[in-house]
């Protein structure tokens, strides 16, 4: 990290000492650093400071959950469940909630897809949940400052696509359109430009399919063509960051299920399907890849409470049994699906 962006960071200790004790903060303390001094914000907004604190091992992961709000207690539940941005951080074992997007004050978007990058959360498309009509709504929340920011659309209309997210930018693909027609057709955002550009299309249509970053490749497993709904794909795409050039990987899913948030990545880069790894998450599963542990959330069956448990990750790239974790009953609710976020 460059040096000399950090002169006379603290008055009387040596800059390197007072970089690392600015490294140690905990990010939830950030927003209130930052007000220390214009120097201090600048550098804890910077992204060069964010991949020092990742380098050193001061970043934490975090699990970032869309989940079902509880119902008021004195009120039957009617209609579709609102959601909201649910934080579990693995290190503290505190759960806590995002603050609503300021344009969706009652509740996300309906099937929303999230994916972070560099400290920072992305929401992306879903339907609107007053009129249920897809929406191109980019959003990215920033873990320091605490605050919501509306960017560019996406360029057209899709629901049910692949996102996936890696050096501060996003991608997608897949999904259908407004017609329900199936899309082979990607795209990738740059947050820090706020554009999209256009990638090379899939070789074929892929509804209802799930985007993973798995090392330096975005995967978009498995999905279904227009013609064939419902029956999902055993293939999966590789668009390949290094060459930009997708590569298809036959039987990469060997499930029947939908793969939305229940794809699972091996140590070896096999892909699982967290719906069958146990009887207790068989419906509704949802893993969070958190490093050493997942965090896995599912029913027994429908209309079964939704339990939380945690998997070792072990070396040998396989997973050990569910072990049930208690939560909140605030954060007890069905989780639609989460990624990891390393703030």
């Amino acid at each position: 990290m460059n040096q000399n962006e950090f002169t006379e960071l603290v008055p009387g200790l040596p800059e390197d000492i007072a970089l690392e004790c600015l490294t140690r903060l905990h990010y939830s303390t950030h927003g209130v650093a930052s007000r220390v001094c214009r120097r201090w914000c600048r550098i804890l907004q910077s992204k060069a400071f964010y991949y020092h604190r990742k380098q050193t091992g001061f970043t934490h992961k975090a699990a970032c959950l869309v989940q079902a709000l509880p119902s008021p207690v004195e009120s039957k539940p009617t209609g579709q469940p609102r959601y909201a941005i649910s934080v579990f951080d693995l290190v503290s074992g505190i759960w806590d909630r995002v603050d609503p997007i300021p344009k969706y004050p009652d509740g996300l978007p309906m099937f929303c897809q999230i994916a972070t990058t560099e400290g920072k959360l992305i929401v992306m498309g879903g339907w609107n949940p007053a009129s249920w009509n897809p929406i191109k709504d980019v959003f990215v929340y920033d873990f320091m400052t605490r605050r919501w920011n509306q960017c560019k659309d996406m360029p057209e209309a899709r629901s049910f696509f692949a996102m996936g997210a890696a050096g501060g930018k996003v991608f997608i693909a897949g999904g259908h359109d407004e017609s329900k027609n199936a899309l082979s057709s990607a795209w990738v955002f740059d947050i820090s430009s706020n554009e999209w550009t256009e990638l090379p299309r899939m070789s074929e249509e892929r509804d209802e399919c799930e985007g993973v970053i798995i090392g330096s490749d975005f995967c978009v497993v498995s999905g279904y063509d227009t013609e064939t709904q419902g029956r999902f794909k055993s293939s999966a795409e590789l668009y390949e960051l290094s060459t930009g050039q997708w590569r298809r990987v036959e039987d990469a899913w060997r499930s029947s299920q939908c793969p939305r948030a229940c794809v699972g990545v091996g140590k070896n880069g096999n892909l699982t399907c967290w719906a069958e790894s146990d009887p207790n998450v068989k419906v509704g599963a949802c893993g969070v890849d958190l490093g050493d542990r997942t965090l896995v959330t599912g029913s027994a069956y429908q209309g079964a409470p939704h339990g939380f448990f945690f998997v070792e990750n072990n070396k040998k790239g396989q997973n050990s049994k569910l072990t049930k974790i208690n939560v909140p009953d605030e954060f007890s609710g069905f989780v639609q699906s989460g990624c990891c976020v390393e703030i």
